[in-house]
């Protein structure tokens, strides 16, 4: 089992990725297979096999390179680089004493440091043993994963935010219109019917879900706070609706006179961004908006995992927006179809999902394995070797045993 172990999983929403691309290559648009069309099907399953590969390899490698070459710099052995999860399928090479392993299971990487293990206290002191390195050097060893996860992502979103234009990651609608209001981005709001109440006067009418009210009586609407004010005291009203296809307002509006109930036409209507782009950014200001983001993604990430443990312990199930190998997969393919750079953004929201819960206080992973160093940091002497080791070991199986569970139920919402 790795000193330096690299857990794949990840608390992103698939909706934020997927968006309508699941409609657009949908089985339903192959309903009629011919050569082309199979020659098609088939060059977007590799592309986007290939897209998953490069994905899991790079920001695996990313963090156990972190690892191995704090380890190199502070003269500790590195006796086995692991891409993958014990137990050891090939050997690929060996290099200056590190031997570079394919692993059985495919969920994350690990970096192997001689002496980890190490039960007696003159195997664990002995030259180049991770634990006869300085407390300080032992904490960089072991943060340095994570560290290269972050610093992929800021890399990767400062490019974003600036020669791509991306739009931050808003945690409420509310900071999204206050980013609006200093320019930060351009927004121009609407309303959507988000949802058409059963047997009210709205549903009577034909009046569809998930569209844009454009007008009312000939009232443009930019809030939601508009419509109860012009609805007030009236018996009817006329609304002009635009439909939202493929991620945009349509120009066509359809008018609807319907009955109001005491001001109400029985429609749950929420705020829409009816136009929502980002300026040209300097690299500065692209580069602080990367910290912000990677504060957000990362918060979250953890917000994510507290939901989890919490759902598990509340109803033994997943709950929704977390993802595994399978679900990354998926999000890979929803990302390559929509292009290069939306393809680049998972990379980075992964890597920051890697980064948060690698630095986790949970045993095995990183930030378990470095509590053990501060409290002997702390006390000044060696902490209980057969706790240690014990409490990792533990660890590192329920881990596995989550990976399974939540490689489970990806399969399940496949179907």
């Amino acid at each position: 089992m790795g000193n330096c172990t690299c857990v794949i999983l990840t608390f992103i929403r698939k909706k934020n990725f997927l968006n309508h691309t699941q409609h657009e290559v949908g089985v339903e648009n192959f309903s009629v297979i011919h050569p082309t069309g199979t020659m098609q099907l088939l060059m977007t399953f590799l592309i986007s096999a290939l897209a998953f590969f490069v994905l899991l390899s790079l920001l695996i490698l990313i963090h156990e390179f972190g690892h191995y070459s704090a380890a190199k710099f502070f003269k500790v052995v590195v006796e086995e680089f692991g891409f993958g999860l014990p137990p050891k399928l090939k050997t690929i090479f060996t290099n200056n004493g590190t031997e570079f392993t394919v692993n059985w299971i495919p969920f994350g990487g690990f970096v192997r440091l001689k002496g980890e293990n190490a039960m007696t206290e003159k195997q664990r002191r002995a030259k180049g043993s991770f634990g006869a390195a300085p407390v300080y050097a032992r904490t960089v060893i072991l943060l340095a994963g994570v560290l290269m996860n972050l610093l992929l992502a800021l890399v990767i979103l400062t490019i974003g935010f600036s020669v791509g234009q991306w739009i931050p990651t808003y945690v409420s609608f509310d900071d999204m219109v206050r980013a609006g209001e200093s320019n930060e981005i351009h927004l121009v709001l609407g309303v959507m019917i988000d949802e058409v109440i059963s047997g009210g006067e709205a549903a009577k009418v034909g009046i569809p879900e998930k569209v844009v009210i454009r007008n009312i009586n000939g009232h443009p609407i930019t809030r939601v706070e508009e419509i109860p004010t012009l609805q007030e005291g009236k018996s009817r009203v006329t609304y002009a609706l635009s439909r939202v296809e493929h991620g945009g307002v349509a120009e066509e509006i359809e008018e609807f006179s319907v009955h109001l109930t005491d001001g109400k036409s029985g429609i749950v209507i929420v705020p829409f961004p009816l136009e929502l782009s980002a300026p040209k950014r300097d690299v500065a200001t692209a580069f602080s908006l990367a910290l912000r983001e990677s504060k957000v993604m990362m918060v979250q990430t953890i917000i994510g995992i507290g939901k989890l443990f919490g759902s598990l312990a509340r109803t033994g199930r997943v709950p929704e927006g977390i993802a595994g190998i399978v679900g990354i997969a998926q999000l890979t393919h929803g990302a390559v179809q929509e292009g290069f750079m939306h393809y680049l953004r998972l990379v980075a929201l992964l890597s920051l999902s890697l980064a948060a819960l690698n630095v986790l206080p949970f045993p095995a992973l990183d930030g378990g394995r470095l509590i053990f160093v501060l409290a002997e940091g702390i006390s000044r002497r060696p902490v209980n070797r057969k706790l240690e080791v014990t409490t990792n070991a533990v660890g590192f199986v329920f881990l596995l045993l989550l990976i399974i569970l939540i490689t489970f139920n990806d399969i399940v919402r496949l179907f």
